[in-house]
């Protein structure tokens, strides 16, 4: 058994997958080696940031069974591979503390409108201005996740009604109000005060907010995505924000990253732009680490993936959802 990874392990975490499947062949390749060692592999884990021949990988009929070490699936689930008899089980859920704990600062940042007091500091200008309230607001969910999940989860005490959307409406968490189909976005978008995207990018969402579904939204709502950038039409938005339809936007990932340097994204005065850092967390790797050991077990054992992936759908199946 071969086993390859390209995400950041160190020793102790080479250590911990070895004795999670003692004599198999433990590959640390990096992003500097995946392309080349993917194609003898039985088990892959990793992000891969460059370019995979996944046809060669597919057509090779050696790898068994694709760990992501990232909730987003956009960088293997390739045609091909879903195709395949390739599994694929994904990291959703692992970052969703961090993600949570992000999407928080980008959101209570916008409402509490920090941008204009962050420039009146730099003048020096003690002026009063108007702020928004989280406490009592309408949140709309896009994507009910890991991320999502625990999203609801953190806001709901904050005393705000949370709707989401997702492919799988009859599972409804009791910390949700209500959960609407996927193609229910429609009817969410002009009921919320902020809205938050934490949908996986596939053919389904990719460009699926644009300057309609934008100026479905309520005057002044905010928007947060801390999904994939191409989920929404970045010139729109930025048009939509220059007419003041919406109060702000926050943003952890762009449609292209990084963010072009002309791009007017950068100069809106009621825009948070971070750089794609929604999941960084000093635990990260660790965390990774125990859910590829825990579904390397369950693999060995024959037993379901933790996250196992809908390949058509491009996300975890709810039964198999990681807990967070």
């Amino acid at each position: 058994m071969r086993i390859v990874l390209c995400y950041p392990v160190e020793p102790a975490h080479l250590a911990q997958i070895q004795a999670a499947w003692p004599g198999a062949e433990v590959v640390d390749a990096g992003q500097e080696r995946i392309a080349a060692e993917l194609g003898t592999a039985d088990i892959y884990c990793g992000h891969a940031k460059v370019p995979v021949p996944w046809e060669e990988v597919v057509e090779a009929d050696h790898l068994q069974w694709i760990q992501s070490s990232a909730a987003g699936l956009d960088h293997c689930l390739v045609p091909s591979v879903i195709a395949s008899d390739i599994r694929v089980s994904s990291a959703s859920g692992v970052l969703a503390r961090q993600v949570a704990d992000h999407t928080m600062a980008l959101m209570a940042g916008l409402l509490r409108d920090l941008p204009t007091f962050s420039r009146a500091q730099r003048k020096h200008e003690f002026i009063r201005r108007p702020t928004r309230d989280l406490h009592g607001a309408t949140i709309g969910i896009v994507g009910l996740g890991g991320n999502g999940r625990r999203l609801a989860k953190v806001l709901k005490p904050f005393e705000t009604t949370i709707l989401a959307t997702d492919w799988y409406p009859e599972s409804k968490p009791d910390y949700l109000d209500e959960l609407l189909p996927a193609d229910a976005l429609d009817d969410m978008l002009p009921r919320v005060d902020v809205l938050i995207l934490a949908a996986p990018l596939n053919e389904h969402t990719r460009g699926m907010i644009d300057a309609r579904r934008l100026r479905l939204l309520p005057t002044e709502a905010v928007l947060i995505n801390v999904a994939r950038g191409p989920l929404v039409v970045e010139n729109d938005l930025i048009e939509v924000l220059e007419s003041g339809h919406l109060w702000g936007a926050g943003v952890d990932v762009t449609e292209v990253e990084p963010l072009a340097e002309e791009s007017r994204l950068w100069d809106l005065p009621n825009v948070i732009i971070t750089p794609h850092v929604g999941g960084q967390r000093a635990s990260r790797i660790d965390d990774m680490t125990n859910l590829l050991c825990r579904n390397l077990k369950r693999y060995q054992a024959g037993e379901p993936l933790i996250n196992r992936v809908d390949k058509q759908l491009g996300f975890p199946e709810p039964g198999a959802m990681l807990e967070v």
